[in-house]
């Protein structure tokens, strides 16, 4: 596992609904790919004070993962590209911490993750319940100058797999889990 793929400050990701997770899993086998994690229960705790974050465009989220316990301070934001996570030892005191400052618990997800690397980018397919599944394309990097390139990178690798523009999700899980 590299933890080089998600270092940076700006997130170029494209979330793809997936109609058939299987079709994508065999593409993907077909291909030369790494596996970070496979089927990791990920609880996300989002935080927010009186609703200020998220008209901001802003969020806070402790995400704690199941089997490989990793633990994570995610903040995204404003900017639409703009993200960046921390690895933390003590979830619990985390969002202790969250609370004290006056923030508050405005949703809980969870979802079924694996993680794949393909070349530079990340793969990963999302299983939220009631929801359905999802595979989001992305890279990290501190260069704002190489958003766009990125995008259209991304756009390509995920052509691999038969995507296509009408496939993309834009809302968030957040926005999709209080519609």
């Amino acid at each position: 596992m590299s933890d080089e793929h998600f270092k940076g400050q700006y997130e170029v990701e494209l979330k793809y609904r997936l109609s058939n997770k299987a079709r994508f899993l065999s593409i993907l086998n077909s291909i030369e790919h790494e596996v970070m994690l496979q089927d990791n229960l990920e609880s996300d705790c989002y935080f927010d004070y009186q609703g200020t974050l998220l008209a901001q465009g802003k969020s806070i989220c402790i995400r704690e993962m199941e089997p490989s316990g990793i633990k994570l301070w995610i903040v995204k934001g404003p900017e639409a590209d703009r993200c960046e996570a921390t690895r933390i030892t003590d979830a619990d005191s985390a969002k202790s911490m969250l609370k004290t400052m006056g923030y508050d618990v405005t949703l809980t997800l969870q979802k079924t993750r694996s993680i794949y690397f393909v070349g530079k980018f990340h793969i990963t397919v999302d299983n939220l319940p009631g929801l359905g599944d999802f595979a989001e394309f992305a890279i990290m990097t501190d260069d704002a100058a190489q958003l766009e390139g990125f995008r259209q990178q991304l756009m390509d690798l995920a052509a691999r797999f038969g995507l296509t523009t009408t496939d993309i999700e834009h809302r968030s899980y957040r926005q999709l889990q209080t519609v």
